[in-house]
């Protein structure tokens, strides 16, 4: 620190001019860079919006004496230049990747392809329990037709067994035929007598 106060004052001055001019310096940095990124990503109607303002931040920087009017001359020409050449096809636009963005697109496109097979998934699932509902549905109808022509079934048979029981005379056992023949002995007897 000098120990004059006209020094001292320098200093301090130095110091708030160095801070306003890299102020101003990053700002035409970040105008610039703006407009570069516009060309990179292929959006022509933006970069043209910023060209201009672009070209008066650079010219700025020049009259606060932060870069020298040639080197300021030479920053605006390369921007025209670079836009000019690419809206009548000198230049073809190569959209610029960097690592984050390749990642995340492949991480998105990994994403879709799980959301893909699980509604695959989803469907053929869906499809077999549609399947096995129509096979139940089909086997219920079945069996519901099967019943009907069993109860008939029974139930005629039910009908003949009853038939053939009516139709046929009771059997005389052997019991119920001896007190039968007393009974027409004694008649006999008593006929006789």
């Amino acid at each position: 620190m000098p120990n004059i106060k006209s020094a001292k004052k320098r200093v301090l001055i130095n110091k708030k001019k160095n801070m306003r001019n890299r102020s101003d310096r990053s700002k035409m940095n970040n105008a610039i860079k703006a407009f570069n990124k516009a060309i990179d990503s292929a959006n022509i109607e933006e970069a043209e919006r910023l060209l201009p303002l672009t070209v008066s931040i650079i010219d700025k920087s020049v009259t606060a004496g932060i870069i020298h009017k040639n080197a300021a001359a030479n920053r605006k020409s390369a921007l025209s230049k670079r836009l000019s050449d690419i809206k009548s096809g000198k230049v073809t636009v190569v959209v610029k990747k960097d690592n984050k963005t390749i990642a995340a697109e492949k991480a998105r496109a990994a994403k879709e392809a799980r959301e893909a097979a699980r509604a695959e998934f989803r469907a053929k699932q869906l499809e077999k329990e549609a399947e096995k509902n129509e096979q139940k549905k089909k086997k219920a109808v079945k069996e519901k037709a099967d019943e009907k022509p069993a109860k008939e079934k029974k139930a005629a048979a039910k009908e003949k067994s009853d038939k053939a029981v009516a139709d046929k005379p009771a059997k005389k056992t052997k019991k119920a035929e001896a007190p039968a023949a007393e009974t027409e002995k004694t008649e006999d007897a008593t006929t006789a007598e």
